[in-house]
């Protein structure tokens, strides 16, 4: 940069610290007559606020010489928790606000809670293990007398389980049938259905139906896993087969006799139950 280069930018400079000098000294000036311009803003008259604000207010009845917070606290606690000249209109209270009042109750919207009278968790469920059991062993041994409230239980969890149970040995012994199960037993199931409800008097439901067949299913779990151990095609087999078969068939009508109050029909029923476990007993065998 040449002389004339440096001055120029010199002449620069001095033309803007003259013009911000100007705007500072500008700015002092007005800032130094804007409070004169305006005192006339803060000289207002309050002399007569007190009095204005002091008549507004409606003190009542109180004498004069309790006003303005003068009260007598001597008296306080003879009087049921009240003041003197003060007057509560939602009554007294005369607990105390972090001591609930023993005498009073929460009642539940509902009504009372009785706990120690509720059903079991696995009642409410549907599922009652006793009377899994007395199912179970009344098929075991068909001789034995059958409860009517019991058989009458549209119980499904012994039916699921022995099913499962079916196919479970059926495939130990390599024979892989689960469609075939739940397929005649749909279809053993709604024919059954049918039938009982030509025969009896009483109505029967599908599920009572389900559970009656599913839990006399049982021998049939047993004679699979037989069959798991030994073949069921020789003579021995056939038998087991058979006798397996007679089993189930005249548990199952034993227990529709029971639940519909058949008497007299359990042949009538027990031929129709033993074409269905005959096809279960077919899986069994081949």
């Amino acid at each position: 940069m040449g002389i004339v280069g440096r001055i120029v930018l010199l002449r620069s400079h001095w033309y803007t610290l003259k013009a911000a000098a100007k705007l500072y000294f500008c700015a002092l000036t007005k800032m130094s007559g804007f409070g004169q311009a305006d005192d006339g803003f803060f000289q207002a008259d309050y002399s007569g606020y007190d009095q204005q604000q002091t008549s507004g207010y409606d003190m009542g009845d109180m004498p004069p010489e309790q006003q303005f917070g003068q009260f007598d606290y001597s008296g306080y606690g003879q009087q049921g928790g009240q003041y003197p000249g003060v007057s509560s209109p939602q009554g007294q209270y005369m607990g105390s606000i972090l001591t609930p009042d023993p005498a009073a109750s929460f009642t539940a919207p509902g009504g009372p809670e009785d706990y120690e009278n509720e059903p079991p968790l696995l009642e409410e469920l549907g599922l009652n293990f006793d009377h899994i059991v007395q199912k179970t062993l009344t098929v075991l041994n068909p001789l034995k007398h059958a409860d009517e409230m019991v058989v009458q239980d549209a119980d499904l969890t012994g039916p699921l389980v022995f099913c499962m149970g079916f196919g479970g040995t059926l495939l130990l012994a390599g024979k892989v049938h689960f469609g075939y199960i739940y397929g005649i037993g749909v279809l053993g199931c709604i024919s059954m259905y049918c039938l009982m409800n030509m025969m009896s008097k009483v109505s029967v439901s599908v599920g009572c139906v389900i559970s009656i067949l599913g839990y006399c299913l049982l021998p049939m779990v047993i004679l699979s896993l037989v069959a798991v151990l030994f073949s069921l095609k020789g003579t021995v087999g056939m038998i087991l087969t058979v006798i397996a078969v007679m089993w189930c068939s005249f548990s199952a009508s034993k227990l529709f006799v029971t639940a519909l109050n058949m008497d007299h029909q359990q042949p009538l029923v027990a031929y129709p139950c033993a074409l269905v476990y005959g096809v279960f007993a077919l899986l069994a065998v081949f």
